[in-house]
């Protein structure tokens, strides 16, 4: 699509104001990338979900700073006409607002996106106003926070009850007033999500938070049913690009068992004279 407008970082506001929904998917690579600028899409996180889908991890906690920007760097050259999210890894800004915007700088200088994203509510604040104050956008992330996982009770909806409903629309104010430009918002009743998004003049950016948010977020692999291992109850699958890519590997080894391919047509045929011994 060749009229494809990248999003400033004012839009974000400016969209909410409007009423206008935007949609948000993840890429991990150059080719997964450069398909998502070619399409209607706004935003590409480079999520630190690619422990499991590009690593093979089990979890989100080992992936390094390292393992982020060597994937977010093809991501930014793929899609220059999309905004792009680094996700900040497990442990590389836990430790201290220092290390937070070390880090922070880091990803940007060496990668070139448009945004850091890290996890948590009130707690990281401090962590928030450095990055922020020292010259990055910062987009939040609040619900199920993968990263801490076990410490919520696993891979669950969150913002259940009262009281946890009410912290997280106290965490997205907190959040806002500190300078984040947007919070995902991830795995919480449909009526959560609708007062969190109420509560807030930024936009808050759904992973299974129901449709009153605005802006829904899937990971591309689960989008395009291409991961095999986990679905969550929140993926709706729009393709099925796994079965098409088996179906092509069969095809392929199929007509190669049988001759069929190549045929002249995938050959070179010159005529060339072969010397004899």
């Amino acid at each position: 699509m060749g009229d494809k407008v990248k999003m400033t970082i004012s839009d974000f506001k400016k969209f909410k104001e409007e009423g206008r929904k935007f949609s948000y998917v993840t890429a991990y690579d150059y080719t997964t990338a450069s398909i998502v600028d070619d399409s209607d899409v706004e935003i590409i996180l480079v999520g630190d979900s690619l422990g499991m889908i590009m690593l093979g991890y089990k979890g989100t906690e080992s992936v390094t700073m390292d393992d982020m920007i060597h994937h977010i760097r093809p991501v930014v050259k793929g899609a220059p006409n999309t905004w792009v999210i680094g996700d900040m890894p497990f442990g590389s800004y836990n430790v201290s607002d220092e290390q937070a915007i070390s880090n922070a700088n880091r990803m940007i200088k060496e990668t070139n996106c448009d945004c850091i994203k890290l996890e948590g509510g009130v707690e990281m604040l401090s962590r928030i106003k450095a990055i922020v104050g020292a010259g990055i956008n910062v987009m939040g992330h609040i619900g199920l926070t993968p990263q801490t996982a076990s410490s919520l009770g696993g891979f669950k909806v969150q913002g259940g009850t009262p009281e946890s409903a009410k912290k997280l629309i106290e965490d997205s104010k907190a959040l806002e007033k500190a300078g984040c430009f947007s919070i995902v918002l991830e795995c919480v009743p449909s009526v959560v999500g609708k007062a969190v998004a109420e509560a807030v003049d930024i936009p808050i950016l759904g992973i299974g938070a129901g449709p009153y948010v605005d802006c829904q977020v899937l990971v591309t692999q689960d989008l395009l049913d291409m991961y095999g291992d986990f679905k969550p109850k929140f993926v709706k699958q729009f393709a099925h690009i796994r079965k098409a890519m088996v179906d092509g590997l069969n095809e392929f080894h199929k007509e190669t068992i049988s001759g069929e391919f190549p045929t002249p047509e995938y050959s070179f045929n010159k005529k060339v004279e072969i010397p004899e011994d």
